[in-house]
């Protein structure tokens, strides 16, 4: 896909309409986690730094249309102005006098933020209207809510059918790393795919087995496709009504070319607890008052020796109870020597989804992958091969 970004814009005595998500958890009026505000800086800046005036367009809650004041924008002004280091304006409103009134009042250099998109009922809906009134605000748009663009709102897509448009910096960084992933990646391709649930990730299997050279299924998911191979899974979590299901996807797994690989070997505990009695045994084996809870060291010592013969890898999901010790050693394991690829250069790490990158931060390896998406649904659904409105807006 090719979409224009900021370096092809001219900001200076334009004002920018930016798209944010800085949907941040909030207590007592104080966001007690600023990330999401901190990784949209590096757009703002840009935009000033170029003599441009910055507005920005967010949501936060899930007010239905109506003003909620608990939900108003207001309460972020503080921590938006702690991390650019500058004053943050407010207006009461995304369209409107109010909103038409407080960009006038801007001068380049000046920031903005206008009040909660999701106040009106037309921006879930993408109308045409709504759309229109806030381009009437600014001069180009720019998207920087990857995390946002896999729903088609009126601040998502409708907007940035009436204005020149592009992506943000954080946009640009998520469209590369899933391009490198994804789109044209560097072979051999491996895909660790786990969590507890085949059926809420049967589009992106599907996906996955043809695109990927290699398929590394983990967590309850795997002993669903144990327990449709005949395996004894005992207590443990499965689906197995999914069956035939998972005998479906290894079928059309064989005639993509892709090669599916489930644990070898197995840990198991007759109780979910942290260090829990635990024994390793071969994946077949799992008593029947058993559950499998981890995989065990040799299948670490394969998907290791796999990763190392990889080019790219793509992680959505842990290979066990990553929770609880000593049943994240697989996952810390393969996560900690992905990073360690990644590092020596051998190796392109694409990460995302909400456990997955729990799960990367527990085993202290998020830091060593090539890229982390905070984006959840529209990552998924970007993995599952979907179109995402936000995104496709943009192309051109």
């Amino acid at each position: 896909m090719t979409f224009r970004t900021l370096d092809d814009m001219n900001f200076a005595g334009k004002v920018a309409l930016v798209r944010v998500d800085i949907n941040v958890p909030v207590e007592n009026g104080h966001v007690t986690d600023a990330t999401r505000i901190e990784r949209v800086i590096p757009t703002i800046r840009h935009i000033t730094d170029a003599g441009g005036k910055v507005v920005l367009l967010a949501h936060f809650g899930r007010p239905k249309g109506k003003v909620v004041a608990e939900m108003s924008l207001a309460q972020l002004c503080p921590a938006l102005e702690s991390a650019l280091g500058q004053p943050v304006a407010h207006a009461a409103d995304c369209i409107g006098a109010m909103a038409k009134t407080a960009v006038i009042d801007m001068d380049p250099g000046d920031v903005l933020l206008l009040e909660n998109t999701r106040f009106h009922p037309g921006e879930e809906k993408n109308d045409p209207e709504l759309a229109a009134s806030m381009a009437a605000l600014g001069d180009i748009y720019v998207n920087d809510a990857f995390s946002a663009a896999h729903r088609a709102h009126a601040s998502t897509e409708g907007i940035a059918r009436q204005l020149p448009s592009c992506a943000g910096r954080l946009m640009e960084a998520e469209l590369k790393a899933l391009q490198a992933a994804l789109g044209t990646p560097a072979r051999p391709v491996a895909a660790v795919v786990g969590g507890a649930k085949v059926s809420t990730k049967l589009d992106l299997l599907s996906n996955l087995i043809t695109k990927v050279d290699h398929l590394i299924i983990g967590g309850g998911m795997a002993n669903t496709f144990l327990a449709a191979q005949g395996a004894s899974v005992g207590r443990s979590l499965a689906e197995h009504d999914m069956a035939d299901t998972a005998r479906a996807i290894l079928q059309q797994a064989r005639g993509s070319g892709c090669t599916i690989h489930l644990p070898g070997d197995i840990v198991v505990a007759r109780e979910f607890a942290a260090n829990a009695a635990h024994e390793t045994l071969p994946a077949d084996q799992c008593p029947q008052d058993a559950m499998i809870l981890d995989a065990g060291p040799d299948s670490v010592a394969a998907i290791s020796a796999l990763l190392a013969e990889c080019r790219t890898l793509i992680w959505n999901g842990p290979l066990g109870a990553f929770e609880i010790t000593p049943f994240d050693a697989a996952t810390n394991a393969c996560a900690r020597e992905a990073a360690r690829l990644t590092a020596a250069g051998s190796l392109v790490s694409v990460a995302g989804g909400g456990d997955t990158v729990a799960a990367l931060n527990r085993a202290g390896a998020a830091e060593g992958f090539t890229y982390i998406s905070t984006a959840g649904g529209a990552f998924l659904e970007w993995m599952e091969g979907k179109t995402l409105p936000g995104v496709a807006a943009l192309e051109g």
